[in-house]
């Protein structure tokens, strides 16, 4: 992708989250969902936030286990703040992708640097199985969630076909997964996903962290409520959470923003709830979001900084900026078309 291809793509997405954002501020009650972002409970908030730190040690730690399952080595001193780096790039740049690229390269470049012949493969990989392992876990609470939600307005038979769908989907996945082994384009991703996400004790590791990953997300968001004054008991807005913040997977949007809140609109009436209130709640969510992505931010001054630092002393450039001309910059061509949630997303 180009660079003028990818500032289209952004200035797209951005329209369309503006677009929307627009759009249920025009059909809603904007001035009610204003009035509640600015009445924000500065404790609720600082709770959210609080959490979030877990959220990011816990996704970093997943990310750790992930890469050491792989074969390779990375301290979780060194994880999380490039967690907090990929998020808060994820909320900037086009593509909600892109700071998980970097950090992928810069976990190779350092692998490289320690004489991994594999770090390339190894860190790519790692990066996506533990993104994927938070992805599926937060795809079958947003199921049990449906599912609980068509229980509740006497759909019963709905239920019961979301049962057999899932069954269904069960028993297909082993003939399938060994058709996929038999490819050998996709032998050497069957192993790593054998390896980083099952075997050994894997699964339950992986399971247990993005459970609680996913479950962070779900309570920021109901803080959110909390904090912007909304009294609609917690157990009543839980099941709708899920849904919502699957949406913002959709690459239509920047960071989620619009596609979120419209969701929430539609959601929240279909359920009996003021629209105005899911689009606020989800207003505010994006917001506490963005906060949190803020110590990235500290870190690119840091790395950009020391950058500057040695170029000024002549020093090579430890972030690949100097790869000699020919050779391949870093494993980032690998996650062409690939698709994240941008930002923080759920997962």
């Amino acid at each position: 992708m180009t660079r003028s291809s990818g500032a289209m793509r952004f200035l797209i997405r951005a329209l369309v989250s503006l677009s929307l954002l627009a759009a249920v501020g025009f059909l809603l009650d904007g001035g009610e969902i204003v009035g509640r972002l600015r009445a924000m409970h500065p404790g609720w908030v600082t709770a959210a936030l609080a959490l979030s730190v877990l959220q990011v040690v816990a996704s970093a730690w997943r990310w750790r286990y992930t890469v050491g399952r792989l074969g390779g080595n990375l301290s979780l001193s060194r994880a999380v703040p490039e967690y907090y780096l990929a998020a808060f790039l994820n909320q900037l740049l086009p593509g909600g992708v892109l700071g998980d690229v970097a950090r992928a390269w810069r976990h190779a470049r350092d692998a490289a640097s320690e004489g991994d012949r594999d770090h390339g493969g190894r860190a790519v990989s790692a990066v996506i199985l533990e993104r994927v392992s938070g992805q599926v876990v937060m795809a079958g609470v947003a199921g049990v969630s449906v599912l609980l939600l068509l229980r509740a307005s006497g759909t019963g038979a709905s239920v019961w076909v979301g049962l057999a769908v899932v069954a269904t989907s069960l028993l297909a996945a082993g003939p399938l997964w060994r058709r996929l082994r038999a490819v050998p384009l996709l032998a050497r991703v069957a192993d790593d996903l054998r390896r980083g996400l099952v075997d050994g004790g894997a699964l339950a590791v992986q399971l247990c962290t993005s459970l609680f990953v996913v479950g962070s997300y779900l309570a920021i968001y109901l803080l959110s409520a909390a904090a912007i004054g909304v009294d609609t008991p917690w157990h009543v807005l839980a099941p709708l959470v899920a849904p919502v913040l699957l949406t913002m997977l959709l690459p239509v949007s920047v960071a989620g923003w619009g596609v979120r809140e419209a969701a929430a609109a539609l959601l929240w009436g279909a359920v009996g709830l003021a629209p105005a209130e899911g689009v606020a709640i989800s207003v505010a969510y994006g917001v506490l979001v963005l906060l949190a992505s803020l110590p990235g931010g500290a870190v690119l001054a840091l790395t950009l900084r020391t950058r500057r630092g040695r170029s000024r002393r002549g020093d090579p450039s430890p972030d690949g900026s100097d790869v000699p001309a020919g050779a391949s910059p870093h494993p980032a061509s690998r996650w062409e078309g690939a698709e994240f949630p941008a930002g923080r997303s759920p997962g």
